[in-house]
This record gives structure tokens, C-alpha cells and sequence, in this order.
């Protein structure tokens, strides 16, 4: 069984606290690249800055064999005030990291060090650190900016810890993981007036709630109620009448989630086509707007067979849930596996007390006791992966 020296532990510990301590958001993450890059460094590793305006990725080569994977990590924080009182808290007022962003860096810097100390692999890792996960953004500025074209990566993984799965627990699946994530917005303009005369204009109030019962078919009516699992979500309706005005204009806002790239296409025409039907009905005008945030994270099924197998052999078995349940959550790794086979864990934060506390929450805080899990995870799939005997050929 893979063991880690406990010095490498303890940095871990150390270096994930020290971010914790220094969160950045979205692509502001200057400080936190200097100390992932300084630590690289110190490993004897390639670093090269600026992927994606601050993303930066590590080198590792060792041996002749030109099969290669990438590793990757999210490195930064939320627009949140922390709550929590330890010593390790934000120094950063209105920023927090939520998320475990901290934690993962730190798990993957632990393993660049072990590797980087102990080359018994053939071939190159890159070490993908990737800012503004949290807005949708990163991960395509990183693939943008050439992060496939400029790197030769073979196939690409991600891991994120999971609050209620028990700590040195891991749940994965082939396929569709998480959902992707999409916002509309639907304005809707008529002819407003006095509430006592309706029929002297044309009542947007009317239309925009006809147009929201219309979204509440496209789930149940235009997908299949056997392969396509989907949310539609009016969230928000705004008018700008009052209690005896008609108002002039109606704005509906809301989200989508859903799990294939197919039924995301589908959910949009569908979306336009009610609006505008319901709307030219009532001679309303509008206009219709659909932004893709995130796509649905779909992990392929050899990758996600390589996962498994490394994740069993560092947790055991029975500590493995290889065919989890799907989850409407979204992560925009899902733009990398888009462009790379690979495949996306999520590892046990803890429950109840300790590592059990929601992400997003203000006093949610990365379970240090898993930093070793995901970094044996790390190492494992990468002697896995790029064994010199039977590696990713």
C-alpha cells in the first residue's frame, strides 16, 4: 500500500491553511499562483504561468515514453464573508474559500512533490492548477488559451471533496455525473393601463404567467421521461405595474439543469419557441435570451474504469461507489472533458461535525484528514497511468 511520509502530510496541512488564509476569486489569483508556482519550483518542477490570464500548469517528465496525463485542480475562492473562527480563517474580508478549492490545490501539490521525488513513472504529468471555476469560466479560458494544443495530454482528471460522504470515501460514475447549468431571461413588453381597463391594452402580466406554465412542459412533454433527467426553473418575475396598473413589461428569469448536451440543445428551442408562440398569440413583443454556463460533466467510461481502479487500491473496495447516483450540481472540468477523454471524482469530505457542513455555506471548511486520500489518489493513478510496464499506451 502506498504510504506518505508524514513531513508530506503535514506540509500538505500547512500549505492548504495558508490558502485558506489568502482566498482570490475568479481570475484575481495572482497571490495564489506565486505560492503554487513557488512550490513547483521547489519540486523541481516546469512551470509554466499565465495559461487562461492566471491559470498555470506543472511539468513532470521522467523516463522516454511519450503517453501523458493531466492533472487538474481549482485554486480559487467565493464572494463570501467566512464565519468560522480558527486560526486558519479568511484574512481577506468578503472572500472565503467555500468550496475546498484551498484543499484540492493542496492535494495536488502534494503529489507533485512525492512524484517529483519519486520518478518511478514513464512519461509526462501536467500538473493543471485553473482559476475561476466558481463563475464557469476557467476552464475554457485555460482550453482558449491552447492549454490542448500547447501541452500533448493524453487524457485529463479532477477531483472534488463531497460534505456528507464520509471521509476516505469516493463516489464516481461513467457517463453523465453532473448537470449542466444554464440561466434564461424572458421580457416580455405589452400595453399597460388602468387595471379597470384591460381590454385597452395588451397585459404582459397575463402572457409572461402563460409563458411560465408553457416552460413547465418542456421537462415533461419534449424530453424523455426515460433517458433525459432535466430541471426547468422560472425563478424570478418582475413587472414594473402596481396595484391599479397594468404593467408595461413583465422580465422572467431562471435556471436549467440537465445532463446531456443533446437535451440542453433541446430545452433551448423549446424554450424559444413557446415564448414566441404564446407571445405572437397575445401580440405581446419580446425579447428571449439562453446563456450556457456550465456543461453537463460526462466522464468516459475507460477513464472512469482507470479512476475506479486507482481509487480502490489507495481506499479499499468497499470505500469505492463506482455507480453513483447523477447530481444536479455543475463543474465546469465538464469543458475539459469535452476536449479530453477523462473523468471527474468526488471524495468524501466528511459527514456531521467534522467536513459535513454544505459547500458554499460560511462556515464550510476543507476536512484536512482527506488531503492524504486525495494525493495517494493522485499518485496512484499516475503509476497506474504511466507504468513503464503496462502504463497509457
Amino acid at each position: 500500500m502506498l504510504l506518505l511520509p508524514p513531513q508530506l502530510i503535514t506540509d500538505m496541512t500547512a500549505w492548504r491553511q495558508h490558502l485558506h488564509r489568502f482566498p482570490e476569486c475568479g481570475f484575481d489569483v495572482h497571490l495564489t499562483a506565486d505560492f503554487i508556482a513557488e512550490k513547483l519550483h521547489s519540486f523541481g518542477i516546469e512551470v509554466v504561468r499565465g495559461i487562461g490570464q492566471s491559470g498555470l500548469v506543472g511539468i513532470l517528465r521522467q523516463g522516454s515514453s511519450s503517453a501523458s496525463i493531466g492533472l487538474r485542480a481549482d485554486i480559487d475562492a467565493l464572494h463570501i464573508r467566512e464565519q468560522n473562527t480558527f486560526s486558519h480563517c479568511s484574512q481577506h474580508d468578503g472572500k472565503m474559500h467555500a468550496c475546498g478549492h484551498d484543499g484540492h490545490a493542496a492535494m495536488l501539490l502534494g503529489a507533485a512533490c512525492y512524484l517529483a521525488q519519486h520518478p518511478t513513472f514513464d512519461g509526462t504529468i501536467y500538473f493543471i492548477f485553473q482559476p475561476d471555476e466558481e463563475h464557469g469560466c476557467g476552464a475554457q479560458a485555460m482550453i482558449d488559451d491552447g492549454l490542448f494544443e500547447r501541452f500533448e495530454i493524453d487524457e485529463v482528471y479532477g477531483i472534488h471533496n463531497f460534505p456528507g460522504l464520509a471521509e476516505g470515501e469516493l463516489m464516481v460514475r461513467p457517463g453523465s455525473l453532473m448537470a449542466s447549468e444554464s440561466s434564461f431571461e424572458i421580457t416580455i413588453t405589452g400595453v399597460g393601463g388602468h387595471a379597470a381597463l384591460p381590454h385597452q391594452g395588451i397585459d404582459p402580466l397575463v402572457v409572461g404567467a402563460q409563458v411560465v406554465l408553457g416552460l413547465q412542459t418542456i421537462v415533461s412533454r419534449n424530453l424523455s421521461a426515460i433517458h433525459e433527467t432535466a430541471v426547468v426553473s422560472a425563478t424570478e418575475f418582475i413587472t414594473d405595474g402596481t396595484v391599479n396598473v397594468i404593467p408595461s413589461t413583465v422580465t422572467i428569469k431562471g435556471d436549467c439543469r440537465c445532463f446531456t448536451e443533446s437535451a440542453l440543445a433541446r430545452i433551448e428551442q423549446s424554450m424559444a419557441r413557446i415564448v414566441a408562440g404564446i407571445c405572437q398569440a397575445a401580440g405581446a413583443e419580446y425579447q428571449f435570451s439562453f446563456t450556457n454556463t456550465f456543461y453537463p460533466t460526462v466522464n468516459s467510461p475507460a477513464q472512469t474504469r482507470y479512476a475506479v481502479e486507482a481509487a480502490r487500491q489507495v481506499l479499499g473496495e468497499d470505500r469505492v461507489h463506482a455507480d453513483c447516483d447523477p447530481l444536479t450540481i455543475s463543474e465546469d472540468f465538464s469543458s475539459m472533458l469535452r476536449v479530453k477523454p477523462g473523468c471527474y471524482v468526488l471524495l468524501g469530505n466528511g459527514t456531521e461535525s467534522v467536513g459535513g457542513c454544505a459547500l458554499h455555506n460560511p462556515r464550510y471548511d476543507f476536512n484536512d484528514r482527506i488531503l492524504e486520500f486525495g494525493a495517494r489518489y493522485w499518485i496512484q493513478l499516475v503509476t497506474n497511468r504511466l507504468s513503464p510496464i503496462t502504463g497509457n499506451r
